[in-house]
């Protein structure tokens, strides 16, 4: 893991109950560069005992609720973070709770779009902006532009990338839901990262992989830990040049 996590005050990592987001915390918290303090959110807290058994192990993991298409839910945390960093702010918001609804052209209704979006695209976006004035106080102390400073990292996919939809790899994940709520974050991303520039806080996308987790499935070829080690030194090493950027978990470019 990227030596630059020791220099990050706080991250805070949404979804971190299960798969991905629980494999971020064990592996932050068990690697030689641990951020400062770890703000794991979880929708209900009490049934992630997983996390509970890391946060028993580890005084600087932070649990706390939150529910990310729940707009109280939403503020009610933010005052949490805000208590928890204080005027340090916060370094590293990876905004990594997300869901699949599978659904085909036969099978998509409105209502599985709207759901898939809400949880994959706007709840990122709401989130951010609840988030913001801390990052931005994370962000006046520091220069630069990384996770020693503010940092937004959305956890996307590269089945969001319109280009890349055809050939095999469109015919066989025909995911209306899944796909365009992933585009739409990639879109978010962007902008984001056009109207946080001024405040020296980076905004970048990135895909973890095919991962075997709930989500992804058996067959996947990636582990939890192999995807995440990856995802925590492209992470680590980002930059000024990377803001605004949709990189595979690898480090590379992927086409939008």
């Amino acid at each position: 893991m990227s030596s630059a996590f020791k220099s990050c005050r706080s991250v805070l990592i949404t979804g971190a109950n299960r798969g991905l987001g629980l494999q971020i915390v064990e592996s932050l918290v068990s690697g030689s560069f641990c951020p400062g303090k770890i703000i794991a959110t979880a929708r209900t807290p009490a049934t992630a005992k997983e996390l509970q058994r890391l946060a028993e192990k580890h005084s600087n993991i932070h649990i706390i609720p939150l529910d990310v298409v729940s707009e109280e839910s939403i503020a009610k945390a933010a005052v949490e973070v805000d208590q928890i960093v204080q005027e340090d702010g916060l370094c590293c918001l990876i905004n990594n709770a997300g869901i699949n609804v599978i659904a085909n052209f036969e099978t998509v209704t409105a209502e599985k779009m709207l759901e898939n979006f809400h949880t994959n695209s706007v709840a990122p976006l709401m989130i951010t902006k609840a988030m913001l004035p801390m990052l931005k106080r994370a962000a006046a102390r520091e220069t630069g532009m990384g996770i020693h400073r503010a940092a937004v990292i959305n956890m996307t996919s590269l089945l969001g990338s319109v280009e890349l939809n055809w050939g095999e790899r469109a015919n066989n994940f025909k995911w209306y839901p899944y796909r365009t709520s992933k585009s739409a974050l990639n879109m978010i991303t962007r902008c984001m990262a056009v109207d946080l520039e001024a405040d020296g806080i980076l905004c970048m996308a990135i895909h973890p992989g095919w991962v075997r987790t709930d989500m992804g499935g058996q067959q996947a070829p990636l582990s939890t830990e192999e995807s995440i080690s990856s995802v925590l030194d492209v992470i680590g090493g980002l930059t000024e040049k990377d803001h605004g950027s949709f990189l595979h978990y690898t480090g590379e470019p992927l086409p939008w």
